[in-house]
């Protein structure tokens, strides 16, 4: 799970692709020191989030990042990534997350030192291990 916060720049209406799925896009602007315009997409029941919002208000988006491969008819691989939004807040109205759930991660945050420490407890080789992977 990860966390960015920003300005909604773009709210676009729900696309119906078929009649088991719908869509809805929309930017958010981050407020770094050379500001990025981030497409998020909601998918579903996901749509009706942005309906009480509008453009140039705060916000906080929780979302996932997705990915998946296709292979053309020509046989050629391609990759493409979706940021899967499913939480959509004003900024400073953040319900905090229930306990044992997911931990939230800042984009714009530098790894502390328990996380570094966690990698590389994770990365060393350890023969007393005995899972297969």
């Amino acid at each position: 799970m990860f966390k960015l916060t920003g300005t909604l720049k773009v709210i676009n209406p729900t696309q119906v692709i078929s009649d088991r799925f719908s869509k809805r896009e929309f930017v958010v602007e981050t407020q770094d020191q050379y500001p990025q315009m981030i497409l998020f997409q909601a998918t579903q029941d996901k749509c009706g989030l942005l309906d009480n919002y509008q453009t140039n208000e705060q916000v906080e988006v929780s979302f996932n990042l997705r990915g998946r491969e296709w292979t053309s008819p020509q046989g050629e691989v391609k990759y493409f990534n979706t940021i899967e939004a499913w939480r959509i807040e004003r900024v400073g109205q953040a319900a905090p997350m229930p306990a044992g759930g997911p931990s939230a991660m800042d984009l714009g945050a530098t790894p502390s030192a328990a996380s570094n420490q966690t990698m590389n407890v994770i990365s060393d080789n350890d023969e007393s291990d005995d899972l297969p992977f």
